[in-house]
């Protein structure tokens, strides 16, 4: 799957500008969700120094997105089209209901590993 994941709030503690600490196993998690095949693209409103922060951050925890901002690393920046990325799956801090901890995001997207039992994600209707 495509993954886009936010980074305030959702990789790290909601400290913008600064970079707030990491939320307990979320870079170990997007980490195992690589090598388990899934493309991660970083999706974050950041932009320019704070957001060469937050990529050098995720570096430095051994985490590199597959794009940042984009849909693939070749895709040149139009501000004219919507920064929107193409993704399977969105994680973000500002999900209906929340982000789930990252071991049940693990366990929602990944089952099969390490014997885990499917997990249903929560759906949610209006």
């Amino acid at each position: 799957m495509i993954i886009a994941v936010d980074f305030d709030g959702t990789i790290v503690e909601h400290k913008y500008p600064s970079i707030g600490k990491e939320v307990l196993f979320a870079t170990d998690t997007l980490k195992l969700l690589q090598e388990s095949g899934h493309r991660l693209i970083l999706w974050t409103s950041r932009a320019g120094k704070e957001l060469d922060e937050a990529i050098a951050f995720c570096e430095k925890k051994g985490l590199t997105f597959y794009a940042v901002n984009k849909n693939y690393p070749e895709e040149l920046f139009d501000d004219t089209i919507s920064r929107k990325v193409y993704a399977d799956l969105y994680l973000d801090d500002r999900n209906v209901g929340g982000l789930p901890s990252w071991g049940e995001i693990y366990r929602i997207i990944c089952p099969e590993k390490n014997g885990l039992k499917p997990v249903k994600a929560k759906k949610w209707f209006f």
